[in-house]
């Protein structure tokens, strides 16, 4: 938690649950970025959080966009940015949707199909394609492989169809995998790309980009490696199979930018030892769950770290399931890795969700059970 998000917190005293941002640290992670890998250019995965504050902040910083949809397109050009910097970086598009970002002036569009590949022909002539790749996501705390990419091979019939369709095939694309801790998945990942990209220059496509996704990792629990490593593998990567004869590089850079900006606030609903006995394990309800931001804690993927006002007061803690308010039986975000909370917690108390700027407020359903949407403090 940064000093400025301390200071909003004492000073206003924001009703439960809440999300605050310092959008200082959004600055500071755009600009650690940008001097790590000085050649790449940044698409910040505006997924991760849309906030038009962050939004702005980002455009006026030089930042790019990657959008999922044709709402966060409209957001981008809202925001100031201009369709030059916006990328449709969803393989999954609506006609409708295609259609108006073509009208809009967004001229680069991500496919992994023949079928949306023949939609982007009919709908967006004329525009830069470039197709994503199946790469392993080995390492990563939310894996994303399953849904998205193809493999190199049809991946290399598509892109010499592209180049018949009246469309212009400019680049490829992986993604290794949300919160992903290994460096060493961008280094595989460019090299598999690397052999299809000089392929498909043999076969005479002008290809001239590729794009290396997100991924980068945001702290929770436990230490990730720094951008600065990234970033190293990365550019030694890109040397060795590119040598100096580098394509543009793009990065959709999304949690790594805002999680570690963000701080929820949330207060005790109930803490109970539901079987009666004295080893039964205590149970700590938040006004906050699955329903209300927190999804990502399915699967206990995403391990969030958890402050009490009692921590240093209180040495005695003992392991907690966490759960959420909701009266749905799936809302429990944490049952096999136990939380260690105070054992002086109670009803009343404020629990403070550090990292939390990233898949929070975007997750956040619109009114199960009657709960109000997370309100959210950009500072």
């Amino acid at each position: 938690m940064t000093p400025k998000i301390s200071r909003f917190f004492a000073e206003h005293r924001p009703a439960t649950p809440c999300l605050v941002v310092d959008l200082d640290v959004v600055e500071s992670r755009y600009q650690a970025l940008h001097h790590n890998l000085p050649s790449a250019r940044i698409y910040y995965a505006i997924k991760a959080n849309p906030a038009p504050q962050i939004l702005r902040r980002l455009t006026e910083l030089g930042s790019s966009f990657d959008a999922a949809s044709i709402e966060e397109i409209r957001m981008c050009l809202a925001a100031g940015a201009t369709p030059d910097r916006i990328s449709y970086g969803n393989t999954v598009k609506k006609v409708s949707a295609i259609r108006e970002a073509h009208e809009l002036g967004i001229d680069l569009f991500v496919f992994d199909s023949m079928e949306e590949l023949a939609k982007l022909a009919e709908h967006a002539p004329g525009a830069r394609v470039f197709c994503r790749l199946t790469v392993e996501n080995e390492g990563a705390d939310w894996p994303l492989s399953r849904k998205f990419g193809t493999t190199t091979t049809h991946a290399r019939e598509l892109m010499l169809r592209a180049a018949t369709m009246g469309l212009r095939p400019y680049g490829l694309s992986f993604h290794v995998g949300s919160q992903q801790t290994s460096v060493t998945a961008y280094e595989t990942a460019i090299a598999r790309a690397s052999a299809l990209y000089r392929d498909l220059q043999d076969e005479g496509l002008d290809l001239q980009m590729l794009n290396l996704g997100g991924g980068f990792p945001a702290r929770y629990r436990e230490d990730v490696p720094t951008i600065g490593q990234f970033c190293t593998a990365i550019s030694q990567a890109l040397t060795e199979h590119f040598h100096n004869d580098l394509p543009d590089i793009l990065v959709e850079p999304g949690r790594y930018m805002v999680g570690e900006a963000g701080v929820v606030s949330s207060e005790v609903v109930l803490v109970s030892r539901r079987g009666g006995a004295p080893t039964d394990p205590r149970w700590v309800y938040l006004d906050i769950g699955r329903f209300g931001g927190l999804a990502e804690t399915e699967g206990e993927a995403i391990r969030y770290t958890f402050r009490t006002p009692h921590d240093e007061s209180d040495p005695d803690h003992s392991p907690c399931v966490l759960a959420g308010p909701s009266c749905d039986g799936v809302d429990i975000m944490y049952e096999k890795a136990r939380i260690p909370l105070p054992n002086s917690l109670r009803d009343g108390d404020r629990v403070d969700i550090l990292a939390t700027g990233a898949y929070v407020s975007t997750y956040c359903s619109t009114g199960f059970n009657g709960f109000p949407p997370l309100a959210e403090h950009y500072i």
